[in-house]
């Protein structure tokens, strides 16, 4: 991981495989910690597959909840990092494709069915 402080970022946070992108010197380890939980799933799904399927269930959510928040919240790579952020030793346990558990069809797919 190298850390960069970019002060005009418009988030707290951002992962670029290597980097994290903060907007504050010194940020907090709950910060990194998710950061580095987006690392761990970018390696193992690889940079190109990682970021196709982020902006597609990206846009799929906008379509579901129409608001940017909501879907972006409700990403399944940031479901599993807002989940584990606080615990700094998450990592360590988690297993191979841990995102997985946090991938789910919106409510309304789940009445269609």
């Amino acid at each position: 991981m190298i850390l960069l402080v970019v002060p005009f970022l418009w988030v707290d946070g951002l992962t670029l495989w290597p980097f994290v992108l903060v907007r504050r010197p010194n940020p907090r380890p709950v910060l990194i910690n998710h950061e580095r939980i987006h690392l761990r799933q970018q390696l193992e799904l690889g940079l190109v597959v990682f970021y196709l399927w982020y902006l597609f269930e990206y846009l799929y959510r906008l379509f579901q909840y129409g608001d940017h928040y909501t879907a972006y919240r409700n990403i399944s790579f940031e479901r599993e990092a807002f989940a584990n952020d606080q615990n700094l030793k998450y990592l360590t346990s988690r297993r191979l494709f841990g995102f997985w558990r946090y991938v789910r069809l919106g409510e309304w797919q789940k009445r269609r069915s």
